[in-house]
Order: C-alpha cells, then structure tokens, then sequence
C-alpha cells in the first residue's frame, strides 16, 4: 500500500512542479506592453525591498556579511529587472524569430541562460567587493531603548593620508566614545569634543570592505548612538 501510495505521489509532485515551472517560463517570457511594464516594476520594487531591508538588517548586524549578497542582488535587481523585460527579452524574442545568422539564432536562443548568469556574476561581484553607492548607512538612524532622544550628533569623517579623521558635531550627553574594527577596540575617547584619528591600515577588512563603527556612550557604559562606516564611503581630504 505505501509502495503503490509513493509510486503514484511522485508523478503527481513532477506534474505539479512541471506546470507551475512552465506557468513561471510563461509569465516571464509574456511580452506584451503590459507584462513588461508589471514585470519590470515588480522586480524594481522587489529589488528595492531586498537591498533596503538587507541594509537595515545589516545595521543591526554587521558580522552577518552575508547581506552584503542580499544586497547586492536587490541593487543589481533594481536596475537588470527593468533592462531584462523592456530590452533584453524583447530583443532576444525578436532575433528568434527573425536572424538568419546561425551564431545569432544560437545567441537568442541562449539569451536567458546569459542573461542570468551575467546577473548572478554582478551579484557576485557586488556582493564580494560592494561599491560605495551600495552600501546603506542605517546606522544613524538606530535607537536603543535607552538612548536619550536629544543625542543625535553628525559624525564626520575625512580621509586624510593614511588616517581617518572624524569628529562629532555636538558631545553633549555623551560620555565617551569607542571605536572598533572587527573585535579590536580601536580607540576610547574620553575627553569632548571626541575627535579621533585611526589609521587606515588598522581597519579590519569585511568581505573587501575596510570598515569601523563608532559607538556613543553614557556613564553606565550603555551605548546611546551607533554608526557603521565603510572606507570606501568616506571623502578624502
């Protein structure tokens, strides 16, 4: 009875999976004006959701460097799911029914196998080695329960040689400031205005990123404000 009952169960799973794979294949190879238009904004919106959500979570918790994938995948998609659907599908549909060349009609029949692993290798890249613009600072904008409301200090930082330089724009509430890279504490500040310089070979570099993060706190030590900087974010002097 089981024998017969997993005889006829796995059919009906590759039939299920079948249809719905080529519903997918049908919804993404649909052309006309408004399937590309739906198509296009979804993968935008969806791509905009990973990249910020990635970003955020990644304040939270920057030894999960595994975002930086995530949000490399929804920076690439915002701008290859729009081009994929209005121009490089179209054009690849359009050369299977129109080129005569052999290499072409190959080209075009292969186009979304190169289409996507073109994707995947800048989501690697990106992932592996983020850019600046990638990178989203949400680490201004976090609060811990016990963080006073009004302490909302600008932290600049300028590249200056082999150091960076940094300084807040106000030191009030705040006791001291710690600086870390990695697991090493960099520097402790103690006296206002809380101006630091940290060489740059000292940052700890994260999946190719050479970063710090700067921790405000009060006199029980409880931090009142974080910020995550990347070196590639800040302007040199």
């Amino acid at each position: 009875m089981t024998d017969r009952h997993s005889s006829s169960f796995a059919p009906l799973v590759r039939a299920t999976c079948r249809r719905y794979w080529n519903d997918l294949l049908s919804i993404y190879y649909a052309n006309t004006p408004i399937w590309r238009v739906l198509k296009s904004f979804g993968l935008l919106f969806f791509g905009f959701f990973c990249w910020s959500a990635a970003g955020l979570l990644y304040s939270y918790r920057p030894d999960w460097t595994f975002l930086y994938y995530v949000m490399a995948y929804g920076f690439a998609l915002i701008l290859w799911g729009p081009l994929t659907h209005f121009v490089i599908l179209p054009v690849a549909i359009r050369l299977r029914r129109t080129a005569r060349h052999p290499v072409t009609r190959t080209f075009a029949k292969k186009a979304s196998k190169i289409n996507l692993t073109v994707f995947i290798t800048i989501v690697l890249i990106l992932g592996t080695a983020p850019i600046s613009p990638m990178l989203l600072d949400f680490g201004t904008l976090l609060e811990d329960d016990d963080r006073q409301p009004d302490v909302n200090p600008d932290l600049d930082c300028v590249v200056v040689d082999d150091l960076v330089e940094c300084s807040l724009s106000d030191p009030t509430a705040i006791d001291h400031v710690v600086v870390t890279s990695g697991d090493r504490t960099l520097e402790t500040v103690t006296d206002p205005p809380f101006a630091f310089a940290i060489h740059v070979d000292d940052l700890e570099v994260v999946v190719g990123q050479q970063q710090f993060v700067v921790e405000l706190r009060d006199e029980d030590g409880d931090t009142i404000r974080r910020y995550t900087r990347s070196l590639a974010m800040i302007d040199e002097a």
